[in-house]
């Protein structure tokens, strides 16, 4: 950080096109080469630890992928269409609650297994 004062700025013309006009740039601006940056200094003794995979991600992006894709291969043929809206006209508010929470489930069942990938990758860490 340099904590030299600044350097004011010149005056700027007084003429019609002094909207568009450029600034001169000055030396003083510029930061010397002999000043020395301390992080440029410093020694490299550790490498970085190498990036994690993001189970989570993976996990969830697998889980919506196959949503997205069995939505799009039922709704794609008419006749599997007609099959659908027909079998969602005739369910009962027991059955809806009974896929509400199976679905709930399985949203818990898919963060259990996410938890479990991470526990698994942490200690696989601490290990190494």
């Amino acid at each position: 950080m340099n904590t030299e004062p600044t350097v004011p700025l010149p005056e700027t013309m007084s003429a019609p096109d002094a909207e568009h006009a450029t600034l001169p740039l000055e030396d003083s601006i510029l930061p010397s080469s002999e000043t020395s940056d301390p992080l440029a200094e410093a020694p490299t003794t550790a490498s970085a630890p190498s990036p994690r995979t993001r189970w989570a991600a993976i996990v969830w992006g697998l889980c919506f992928a196959a949503i997205a894709w069995f939505g799009i291969w039922m709704l794609s043929d008419g006749e599997r269409h007609d099959s659908v809206t027909d079998w969602l006209a005739s369910l009962n508010p027991g059955t809806i609650t009974a896929f509400g929470l199976l679905a709930l489930g399985a949203l818990v069942l898919i963060s259990g297994l996410v938890g479990l990938i991470r526990r698994a990758q942490r200690r696989l860490a601490n290990q190494s």
